[in-house]
């Protein structure tokens, strides 16, 4: 009895190391974080996520040092230190929803040059790396990276694959998977398919323009709501008397509950006031 108790213990010791060391699933695909996907998004390639947190941190540094020769508080310190940290984050996925509006815009001429160079009888790689040349200004850079790309690896869809990581959006997904597909399976209509997917494109921008236009006030009143209670008092601050009321403990129940209600509002006003973001297929 005890040798088969330690015969089913060895066994089992046995198994769980097999599944520790030689898991037969296959590693799921690498996600990049929100602010590696921010980054590309926002256009800055050079920049990694490391470094954007370095940068928070100081900027919550200076906001500290600001606050504390305005006030000489460390409550109110510790307040904007927050503040500090948020900023860079917020003018990041401010930039790279900027650039991406942008980039929307010029998809349609991507995809027209791309159709007439296909009529034209280039191929699908030398299609690509024209646009480093000819294609939209913001859009160049991208391109004759796939164009270095394809040279050093003579491997299209690795080449492809890297410039939709460039990209980091969701039209060129849908682009870059047409350009795949018929380059794996083949097909006579990838012209046609071309100019059904501009047209599309073109409505896109047309309608997301016009909400964009009505909801744009929605947003800046949100930031502007947000902003405004705390450079009052930041001011207020400045002044001993409004100063040592928030020092007590109601006072700093008071600076809690702001923040959270601040918090809270601006997420909804956010929530009201953006467009759906189109969520990537091959990310």
């Amino acid at each position: 009895m005890i040798a088969f108790l330690g015969l089913l213990g060895g066994l089992g010791i046995a198994l769980i190391v097999d599944w520790l060391l030689f898991d037969p699933t296959p590693p799921r695909a690498k996600r990049q974080s929100a602010i590696r996907l921010s980054l590309l998004r926002a256009g800055i390639v050079s920049l990694s996520p490391a470094k954007f947190v370095a940068i928070c941190a100081a900027n919550g540094l200076v906001f500290v040092l600001i606050t504390l020769a305005l006030t000489g508080s460390w409550l109110f310190a510790s307040v904007f230190l927050l503040f500090g940290l948020w900023a860079p984050w917020v003018y990041l996925r401010h930039q790279a929803a900027k650039r991406q509006a942008a980039l929307h815009e010029q998809w349609p001429e991507v995809v027209d040059h791309l159709r007439s160079a296909i009529r034209a009888g280039l191929s699908l790689p030398e299609s690509l790396s024209q646009l480093g040349s000819m294609g939209p200004e913001l859009l160049r850079p991208a391109f004759r990276d796939f164009a270095l790309d394809y040279r050093a690896t003579s491997n299209f869809s690795i080449a492809l694959e890297q410039l939709g990581a460039r990209l980091a959006d969701p039209v060129s997904d849908k682009i870059l998977a047409t350009l795949r597909i018929t380059r794996e399976v083949g097909g006579t209509d990838l012209g046609q398919t071309l100019s059904t997917l501009a047209a599309f494109l073109r409505d896109d921008v047309r309608t997301r323009g016009e909400l964009a236009a009505r909801q744009s006030w929605i947003v800046s009143a949100a930031r502007l709501a947000v902003a405004a209670p705390w450079i009052l008092l930041l001011v207020l601050g400045t002044q001993d008397a409004a100063k040592n009321a928030y020092l007590t403990s109601g006072g700093v129940v008071v600076l809690i509950a702001g923040l959270l209600i601040s918090l809270f509002c601006y997420r909804v006003m956010l929530r009201l006031g953006t467009l759906p973001v189109e969520e990537r297929v091959l990310a």
